[in-house]
């Protein structure tokens, strides 16, 4: 019987996704794509295989980023920037080139060098015993990095072993991000998220006992029309559980090509309007009790970046920004609505003296916005986001 073919090593390899927090994150691509790929909302990983980059394949990716940084450390100080012909000509002087691995590695120096992120869906499906050696390995080459983190599923995280778990935060694994979504078991079935309640409040406990941080993504919206309060009730209640470190929204966006857009077509999922996540969101602000978790709004979907905060102290002053949205009238709510996902506003409270208001105004009028169509044109910008 023939022996499995080698796979050859074809460079450096970056993956397409990574949180908003991990921006200036050195990439390092332990996994392809998702193992699951089966949520009914996300399409990043269609049609793309899963599969587990061989181990001496990922230490020539760390060894390759390394010899740049000590070339480039060689010649620059942190921070400084070559002009186009210095970079070329240190791109030229390494006897090894590779493109991409040298630009990740040029932009991490000019950084500051300060955390790296592993991708892509869930590197901690990896063997207990490769992760160590991988985190291991990063370690002694990038002895000054503050912060390595990786994306996880809650499926997996219960499925290790609490000692192994601790080793990986021993070899300097501090930061683990889980996509929660929900609470509600009845969502996360409807959404094929492959996980319940339980094993999400599971894993989040065994991630803070190991001593990592843990930042759960909540998605506004999930739910649809019939499911909003209970979707808000049960995953404040699924967080108030674990008090995670970070509570990060991400507001449900229907992208063309997934099941649940296919689900909107035919009537069987109702997406909320704005207005009514922001009572969602409300909600789900109201019932987070008993935790000290740090909430952050940091991305374009959603409708409101000033919600940000640490429990309990910031609840209510993040509550008045979505009542501040509530005590506009419908036109001006709109208007909000567009400023916002045009980049324009970050709260509402953003909206008085803006010098952007005309232009809110004339794109509503050359889109024929109203307070009645709002929603759907927001859909169609929010597309382009995902």
């Amino acid at each position: 019987m023939d022996k499995k073919k080698k796979e050859e090593y074809r460079g450096f390899e970056q993956g397409p996704i990574r949180p908003p927090s991990e921006a200036y994150s050195l990439l390092l691509r332990l996994t392809r794509n998702c193992p699951w790929n089966r949520c009914s909302f996300c399409r990043v990983y269609t049609n793309k295989k899963f599969s587990l980059r061989p181990v001496e394949h990922i230490i020539m990716d760390i060894d390759l980023i390394h010899t740049y940084i000590q070339g480039i450390s060689q010649k620059f100080k942190p921070g400084q920037l070559p002009d186009h012909n210095g970079i070329s000509d240190l791109f030229n002087s390494f006897e090894t080139k590779d493109r991409v691995a040298f630009n990740a590695a040029m932009n991490w120096y000019a950084s500051g060098m300060k955390s790296i992120f592993l991708q892509d869906a869930n590197s901690l499906i990896l063997k207990p015993t490769d992760l160590i050696y991988i985190l291991e390995h990063i370690r002694n080459c990038f002895p000054t990095a503050g912060r390595i983190t990786s994306y996880a599923r809650s499926h997996t995280i219960v499925r290790i072993k609490d000692e192994n778990l601790e080793l990986m935060a021993r070899a300097g694994l501090n930061r683990i991000h889980v996509g929660m979504e929900s609470g509600s078991d009845r969502v996360l079935k409807r959404v094929n998220k492959g996980v319940d309640k339980q094993t999400h409040i599971k894993a989040g406990l065994k991630v803070k006992r190991a001593g990592m941080e843990l930042s759960e993504y909540v998605m506004p919206g999930l739910g649809g029309i019939e499911l909003s309060i209970e979707h808000a009730l049960e995953t404040a209640s699924a967080l108030n559980s674990i008090n995670p470190d970070f509570i990060r929204l991400r507001t449900l966006a229907v992208t063309n090509g997934t099941k649940l857009a296919e689900e909107a077509r035919r009537g069987i999922f109702e997406k909320p309007t704005d207005v009514m996540m922001a009572k969602e969101i409300r909600v789900f602000l109201e019932s987070l009790n008993g935790i000290d978790s740090y909430i952050k709004s940091d991305h374009i979907l959603n409708l409101f970046e000033t919600i940000e905060g640490r429990l309990p102290e910031d609840k209510d002053k993040m509550i008045r920004v979505i009542d501040r949205f509530f005590d506009l009238d419908p036109e001006e709510q709109a208007l909000y609505q567009v400023g916002r996902r045009m980049g324009f506003f970050r709260g509402p409270e953003d909206m008085e003296g803006s010098p952007h208001m005309d232009q809110v105004k004339m794109a509503c009028r050359h889109y024929g916005v109203t307070p009645d169509n709002v929603d759907l044109v927001i859909d169609e910008l929010m597309k382009r986001f995902v």
